[in-house]
């Protein structure tokens, strides 16, 4: 247990907070007829919730707006001083602490939003009107709307690069392209998502789809495309996704390129479930993968950033006895939980912009798909939270068993291609940064800039963005940022230059997808993904 905060500490806020409000009441009272009044407490920049001009311009909003930014610096350092009894509650008190503040934002509700008022006047009431009418369809579908749904279609507009399902069990369709180029490289790249959410947030639109680019690059791509469960498959476990899953992708795609090993890409926990299969094929000695390239992946689980929030002792016994032998972790309740780690933009703009305003979203890929749920098997959430999240096994050689084996990241010895985003809140860059001291292989790591989504889904052409390249393999992610270079643009083109050394000799690409035994059964981008979430 940490010792309570000094007296001091706690007085010295006080006083401080006390000061500012004071200061606040002065400048209002200071305000020339017509005219802004000083400001005491402004805004961060990226901070949209305030940037209409009736903030600034109404003695009555602007002292909302600063006495509510005051209360929020306030709130958010009497978490800091206040004790906790480990990091994991330190943790909590400040996430806790932030879902609080977010919601009491005077701009979340209508009589003190100025917004609400003028959109209202100027469309004569029709705002309100129209602002009840997105909530109670709201209600009715169970979510909020982030994206014009109408806008979208899989298969139509998204997901929308050709290829067959060419291998199928109740757990997983293999999705081969169809090539776009003369030649390929006789090595396939065979991508395993996450299962949390649809693989299509790799191939979006043609513009963001990293399947075409990768495509366009020479490579015969394959895509796992996982199973949204429903009750009947309420019993698969951690060691199904990596033996039907992940181990048998992985097996199809060498019978249909007659190679005997292919490159694999894992993205976030289809990351982890890659990781952990290559350490079954390992214990097993096999050795599928000629290089593996792991995209916002955490291997060690030590700090799971704000998602350990909602992960201690407690809340995983209740997991294990309400669905650890069958049952499913609903995909409404998985999204509920991705959405509270960024409450301002994935809730609280929603609110104000659909039910206050009356508004509707404007179509939006990447959101669209966020909305798009999938439940995870009772007994695979659970033994996930535990071994990996709560008790961090993954990273001890030989602690964990799967399939039958004892797992062993320290036996994957092919070169590795590591990417992290800068400020995910998901997979923390410094903790996916530990996986250079788990693997046995060379790796080179790369540091995008923005999040967990948008810094992976950053094309080229889009010309956005940057990204951090170190050729030291130094000890530490703060050591290794310290001598990076930092470069504009996407990290595409430097991934699909390093994949390029792997792909083996080139050879004219093959038409016809799948072989004798594995024939195309759908189109791209098979029933599987297109499932919605009971």
């Amino acid at each position: 247990m940490s010792a309570p905060p000094e007296p001091s500490e706690l007085a010295r806020l006080q006083q401080e907070y006390a000061a500012r409000h004071a200061q606040l009441w002065a400048a209002e009272l200071q305000r020339p007829p017509g005219g802004p009044a000083p400001a005491v407490a402004l805004p961060g920049p990226a901070d949209r919730r305030f940037a209409a001009p009736e903030w600034a311009e109404s003695p009555v909003f602007d002292y909302l707006r600063q006495a509510y930014l005051i209360n929020a610096e306030f709130f958010g350092k009497v978490a800091e001083v206040l004790p906790a009894a480990d990091a994991a509650a330190k943790n909590r008190l400040r996430f806790l602490t932030r879902q609080l503040v977010d919601a009491m934002a005077p701009s979340n509700f209508a009589a003190t939003n100025p917004e609400f008022i003028r959109t209202a006047v100027a469309t004569e009431g029709r705002s309100i009107t129209q602002g009840l009418q997105n909530l109670i369809a709201d209600i009715e579908k169970g979510s909020i709307s982030m994206s014009d749904d109408a806008a979208f279609e899989v298969g139509r507009n998204l997901a929308a690069t050709p290829g067959a399902v060419v291998f199928e069990n109740d757990l997983i369709q293999l999705i081969q392209y169809s090539p776009l180029t003369d030649k390929v490289g006789q090595r396939p790249l065979v991508m395993v998502p996450p299962c949390i959410n649809k693989y299509y947030v790799l191939d979006l639109q043609p513009e963001n789809s990293l399947v075409r680019y990768a495509l366009e690059q020479g490579n015969t791509v394959f895509m796992v495309s996982w199973v949204n469960p429903k009750a009947d498959l309420g019993h698969l476990t951690w060691d199904d996704y990596i033996e039907r899953g992940a181990l048998t992708a992985l097996e199809v795609a060498s019978e249909i390129c007659a190679v005997q090993q292919v490159n694999a890409l894992g993205f976030c926990v289809g990351g982890t479930i890659l990781a952990s299969a290559l350490a079954v094929a390992k214990a097993r000695g096999q050795d599928p993968v000629a290089s593996l390239t792991l995209l916002t992946t955490l291997l060690d689980f030590s700090e799971p950033g704000e998602l350990g929030c909602f992960i201690d002792e407690r809340s995983v016994q209740q997991r294990e006895a309400t669905i650890g032998q069958g049952g499913l972790l609903h995909g409404r309740e998985l999204a509920s939980v991705f959405s509270s780690l960024r409450a301002n933009d994935l809730i609280w703009q929603y609110v104000v912009g659909n039910y206050l305003k009356g508004g509707k979203p404007p179509a939006f890929d990447l959101l669209f798909w966020n909305a798009d749920a999938t439940n995870l098997p009772g007994p695979f959430a659970a033994w996930y939270l535990r071994r990996l999240y709560l008790e961090n096994q993954l990273r001890v050689p030989g602690r964990l068993e799967m399939c039958g084996v004892k797992a062993d990241l320290g036996r994957l010895d092919m070169p590795a291609f590591l990417y992290a985003s800068r400020e995910d809140h998901i997979v923390p860059w410094k903790t996916s940064y530990l996986s250079r001291g788990l693997l046995a292989g060379p790796s080179r790591f790369v540091l995008g800039a923005s999040g967990h989504i948008a810094g992976v889904i950053n094309p080229p052409a889009k010309n956005k963005r940057s990204h951090w390249l170190g050729e030291s393999p130094a000890a530490g992610a703060e050591e290794w940022l310290a001598q990076a270079t930092e470069r504009p643009g996407s990290w595409w083109p430097l991934w699909s230059e390093w994949l390029a050394g792997f792909a083996g000799k080139r050879r004219g690409a093959r038409v016809r997808l799948g072989n004798k035994h594995h024939a195309p059964t759908e189109p791209a981008p098979g029933r599987y993904v297109k499932e919605k979430a009971a």
